[in-house]
């Protein structure tokens, strides 16, 4: 699990596309703000949300795919907006399709899909807001 500074800092510098899941269309929804914040600072934003992608509703001008496995790019970040207890099956697509990380957005904490996330080889961020951690460790750009 990253947990300091550095390890964190470094991840969002390497990072160049976050799919987002569980992403709203509503501008108002935290996890709409955080996308459209990450996409202001240079990162790749695909949204996945099975409604969305049925809808055929794109979310910052991307297009929406019902999960990760349905994404056809790499993924370096998986930016999970979903209650913990739906957390395992994110992580095991994230798994499945070789990302290099998974973030679990503050209040979401799941042990044991961090611990299964691990294993497989990627890094876990929990219980964070990526945005307040961007804002927070990468300085502005001049």
């Amino acid at each position: 699990m990253l947990t300091t500074d550095q390890e964190i800092r470094n991840l969002l510098t390497a990072a160049r596309t976050v799919a987002v899941v569980g992403i709203s269309d509503d501008p108002e929804r935290d996890s709409y703000l955080v996308a459209e914040f990450l996409q202001r600072q240079g990162y790749r934003v695909i949204p996945v949300n099975p409604r969305l992608a049925t809808l055929n509703i794109q979310v910052l001008g991307e297009k929406a795919y019902a999960t990760l496995r349905d994404v056809p790019e790499p993924i370096d970040i998986v930016d999970i907006f979903r209650r913990p207890e739906t957390v395992m099956p994110v992580v095991e697509d994230a798994i499945a399709v070789g990302a290099g990380a998974v973030w679990m957005q503050l209040s979401i904490v799941n042990e044991e899909a961090a611990a299964r996330a691990e294993e497989a080889g990627l890094k876990v961020v929990m219980n964070r807001c990526m945005a307040v951690e961007h804002r927070r460790l990468i300085p502005k750009q001049a």
